[in-house]
């Protein structure tokens, strides 16, 4: 339904911003001079069969209160019919895999399966891909492989290898191929009649992890490949003309709107964590400065170095899913209310500490040293509270699922932010700076920092 609180008549320009989700299909209407949303609407995804209805339908309803809606923009993002469902295929697990992991979590994709070649060989790869291929309902399978291996100028045959195993697998594309620049023109031999695009290595060098190529490659072939063709309407050319992105990946770029600003004069916030408690998943995301201790001569100690963008997906800490809940379940009574709460902060508190992981000091040949995994959130200024449960929740809600997150001192040494505060997303604003960050940059930016002031409800 609209929301008749933050719905208003105006004269200016405006833009619908669109999440076409995996349950329902949320829309926002963004006046562009004023940078505030003036009309909401919420719509069942599949409740007709065909998701552009359900688009519709949303700027339908906004339109009633103000009719600027019936001839905007619209910018959209999807996760409906699964999102985007990666294979990751590499050459060693802990170094180009992985990287390939981190990348495509980054891209706002659902990692299905990471393959090392080098530990099964490129036949046995093959066959693992193809089992992972096979879709099986509702929304599993394949939609895009990102092939990693091999640093810049190094041995072309971990990338090959791993091409082979893609090739031998039956998948029929798209290809994101992220690996040894030097081999790419073996590889597109192996990969011929296979769509495939070239990017940059994700892992130039060990010690160097740079995303941002294989990002854009991965976001253009979701754009390309993957929306028209998952059977979401009938206009599968008009959807795709709408869907700037898949939803992670465009909210991943309103956390970095909110942390880093556009410039000196449109400074962002510093240290971000956003917390989506979803009914399937909890999604982490956070943008954080790196430390630089933490690197040596310009190369991290770690064999794949920290980003400051990133993103968790916890597939086994859903709202709904793993508490044995069907998806439609709303909590009625106080009891259930309750534990409904509880759940969230399960949900919640671990799939934070998975994302930050814990400093501890291990000893090394070189004496006793901090040994650290994960993001360190220790600094975030900000922690956004996100999902239904916290939207619609009781008052307090946000302080009794988060606020054991934020401590000084924990016992664990789990790097958890030590003096954020804790506001709520009540409008699913971060969709919509991701979706304007591009086209309208400085509207995106005071759209983002309005979830730091009274309007975004701070938690109490």
């Amino acid at each position: 339904m609209t929301d008749p609180a933050s719905s208003s008549v105006g004269c200016g320009e405006t833009v619908l911003c669109v999440d076409v989700g995996s349950t329902y299909t949320k829309a926002l209407l963004v006046d562009l001079d004023t940078a505030s949303v003036v009309g909401a609407s919420q719509r069942p995804t599949f409740g007709s069969g065909d998701v552009l209805d359900a688009v519709g339908a949303c700027r339908a309803e906004i339109a009633a209160v103000d009719g600027r809606a019936s001839d905007a923009q619209i910018l959209a993002c999807s996760s409906a019919g699964g999102g985007l469902r990666v294979a990751v295929v590499g050459h060693e697990a802990l170094v180009t895999a992985e990287a390939g992991r981190r990348v495509a979590l980054s891209s706002g994709a659902k990692v299905v399966g990471v393959i090392a070649t080098a530990a099964v060989g490129h036949d046995v790869g093959a066959r693992l891909l193809a089992e992972l291929v096979a879709p099986q309902p509702p929304a599993s399978g394949v939609d895009l492989v990102l092939l990693t291996g091999g640093t810049d100028g190094g041995n072309r045959a971990a990338l090959v290898d791993a091409a082979r195993a893609v090739a031998g697998s039956g998948f029929d594309g798209p290809v994101v191929v992220a690996g040894n620049v030097d081999a790419h023109d073996e590889v597109a031999e192996v990969l011929a009649g296979v769509p495939h695009v070239l990017a940059g290595n994700a892992v130039p060098r060990i010690g160097v992890l740079a995303p941002e190529s294989a990002r854009a490659a991965v976001r253009a072939q979701f754009l390309q490949h993957v929306i028209a063709g998952k059977g979401l309407t009938a206009r599968g050319d008009e959807l795709a003309r709408l869907v700037q992105g898949p939803t992670p990946d465009v909210v991943l770029a309103g956390v970095e709107m909110l942390a880093l600003g556009i410039d000196d004069e449109r400074p962002g916030i510093g240290d971000v964590a956003v917390v989506d408690i979803g009914g399937a998943t909890t999604d982490v995301y956070s943008v954080v400065t790196l430390d630089a201790e933490r690197s040596d001569d310009g190369l991290a100690h770690e064999v794949v170095a920290p980003t400051a963008a990133n993103r968790t997906v916890e597939a086994d800490l859903g709202m709904r899913e793993s508490a044995g809940l069907p998806g439609s379940f709303v909590p009625t009574t106080d009891e259930e209310c309750a534990a409904d709460e509880e759940i969230a902060r399960s949900a919640a508190a671990n799939a934070v500490r998975r994302h930050a992981g814990r400093s501890r000091v291990v000893l090394s040949p070189d004496g006793r040293v901090v040994e650290r995994s994960g993001v360190d959130l220790r600094e975030v200024a900000l922690i956004v509270g996100s999902g239904g449960v916290l939207r619609h929740g009781r008052p307090g809600v946000a302080e009794r699922v988060l606020g054991g997150l934020v401590t000084a001192d924990d016992p664990e040494g789990w790097q958890l932010p030590e003096r954020a505060r804790i506001v709520v997303d009540q409008q699913y604003l971060l969709m919509g700076v991701g979706l304007l960050a591009d086209r309208h940059s400085d509207v995106a930016y005071r759209l983002a920092m309005s979830l730091t002031t009274d309007r975004s409800r701070v938690a109490p």
